[in-house]
């Protein structure tokens, strides 16, 4: 009866994930190095899958580590990627090039993000976008979305608030197309609530636009970079998103650095 149980949950699984990703049986199935007719069965819950196949399909599908161990406990299979406290011991040598690598961007802020914008870590430089920003946001868990998009937090200096605004938001629908979660699609519908009307011009490119940001000294214009840890194994590391604000133009630069040596 087990066995049964584990095959219809993982069927089930199986085709949620295939059809998000809009792939036919044959397409997934040349994919993942497996025939058509045995993709039908594990659909069907008429055969149960080995965990290397669990594995090579989730790969195949483009699943995060979070969700291969999902999608290989609905198989009846123990998951394969550790999930380790960020402060775990084993984790000391990563923190360390962290600390190291957001020191590398001074003058220029940057940050290291958990899923879904909660901050982990950022440089000195960080502060120049909390400027003004109401003490309750500041408060822990600190998330640097709501900061940005807040009517208390960095939007009242955004010049361009409701592109900039929707360049986040369209990323996060991006993510929440590619893994469905409501807690998500919930957070997406409180960002967008912040965001006044915008009417896309005829020539309109989309919403990848630098963040205009006002300060005391002007007007400053960055640019955004994301790196991840593409070859982690750790479902901790793998979900960390660094992001580091870069200046657009040579005044911005002038600025920031003269902020950088005057701290």
């Amino acid at each position: 009866m087990t066995v049964a149980v584990e095959a219809d949950h993982f069927a089930r699984e199986l085709r949620r994930w295939r059809t998000l990703r809009r792939l036919s049986q044959l397409d997934l199935a040349i994919r993942a190095d497996t025939t058509q007719r045995h993709l039908s069965f594990l659909e069907q819950g008429r055969s149960r899958p080995g965990r290397t196949m669990v594995v090579r399909l989730s790969e195949t599908l483009g699943l995060s580590l979070r969700e291969r161990n999902d999608l290989l406990l609905s198989a009846g299979f123990a998951p394969v990627y550790s999930e380790s406290r960020l402060d775990a011991p084993e984790l000391g040598p990563v923190r360390e090039a962290l600390g190291r690598i957001l020191e590398g961007h001074q003058p220029y802020p940057a940050v290291v993000v958990r899923p879904h914008g909660e901050l982990v870590a950022a440089n000195a430089a960080f502060s120049l976008l909390t400027e003004g920003v109401a003490p309750g946001l500041l408060e822990p868990p600190l998330n640097v979305l709501r900061i940005a998009l807040h009517p208390d937090g960095m939007a009242r200096r955004v010049v361009n608030l409701a592109e900039w605004g929707r360049h986040i938001t369209g990323s996060l629908r991006n993510q929440a197309w590619q893994s469905p979660d409501a807690g998500l699609d919930e957070f997406i519908a409180e960002l967008e609530g912040y965001l006044p009307a915008v009417e896309a011009p005829a020539e309109h490119l989309g919403f990848a636009v630098p963040l205009r940001l006002r300060v005391p000294e002007g007007e400053l214009r960055l640019i955004t970079t994301l790196t991840s840890f593409a070859t982690a194994v750790d479902v901790t590391l793998a979900e960390l998103r660094l992001e580091a604000f870069l200046p657009a133009d040579e005044e911005t630069a002038t600025i920031l650095r003269r902020r950088g040596q005057a701290g």
